[in-house]
C-alpha cells in the first residue's frame, strides 16, 4: 500500500543510500518526458527536504533543459534485492553549475568525478513509498568503466566544455539547456 511522507525520515534516507541506481524524471510543459537512470557515488541527502546529485556530460541534456523550462522532478529509487520497496521523491529542482557562486560549496560534498557538468538540487515536497512486489530481483555487479574512458578521449574538461557547447546546447525538443 502506498504511503506518503512530508520529509525524508532517517529510514528512508538509509534506503536511498543502500541503492546503486536511481531514476530521474522531468518534463517541460509541452514536449517529451525524460526518464534517466543514474548511479555511482553521486547522490546525497542534504537535509529532510533537500537532495542533490552529480550530473555528468552525456549525449543529451534533457534534465538541464527541463529544469530551465519547468523544474518539476520525480526521483525514484527501487530495491532489486530482498527488500521489496519503491520510493519516489517529488519536488522542484534547480541546476548548480561551475561559475555559479555556490558551485564550490556544493561540489565539496561529492567525490571529484571528471565530466561533472552540473549538480542537481531537488527541494523535496513529498515522498511516497510503495510495495515494489512486481519488481524483479537483480544482483549488483559493479560500476562500468566506459564513462571515464570516454571522458579521457574527449581531452579532459576543455574537451568536455567544447562537446557540451556543440552537443548539449538544446534538448531533443529544441529547448535551451544553458550549456
Amino acid at each position: 500500500m502506498a504511503k506518503f511522507y512530508e520529509r525524508i525520515e532517517p529510514r528512508l534516507q538509509a534506503f536511498m543510500e543502500r541503492q546503486h541506481l536511481f531514476f530521474v524524471a522531468t518534463a517541460p510543459c509541452e514536449g517529451r518526458i525524460n526518464l534517466s537512470p543514474k548511479g555511482g557515488d553521486t547522490f546525497r541527502v542534504m537535509d529532510e527536504h533537500t537532495v542533490a546529485w552529480l550530473d555528468f556530460t552525456g549525449s543529451g541534456a534533457e534534465t538541464a533543459a527541463h529544469l530551465r523550462a519547468d523544474g518539476r522532478m520525480t526521483v525514484m529509487f527501487c530495491s532489486f534485492d530482498e527488500e521489496s520497496k519503491i520510493l519516489r521523491l517529488y519536488g522542484r529542482a534547480r541546476s548548480v553549475r561551475e561559475g555559479d557562486p555556490e558551485w564550490a560549496q556544493w561540489l565539496e560534498r561529492f567525490p571529484r568525478i571528471p565530466g561533472t557538468r552540473q549538480i542537481v538540487v531537488l527541494a523535496v515536497d513529498s515522498l511516497q513509498t510503495s510495495c515494489g512486489f512486481g519488481v524483479p530481483r537483480y544482483a549488483y555487479l559493479g560500476e562500468r568503466g566506459q564513462y571515464l574512458r570516454w571522458v579521457e578521449k574527449k581531452g579532459g574538461e576543455a574537451g568536455l566544455r567544447a562537446y557540451r557547447a556543440q552537443r548539449n546546447k538544446e534538448s531533443i525538443d529544441g529547448l535551451p539547456t544553458g550549456f
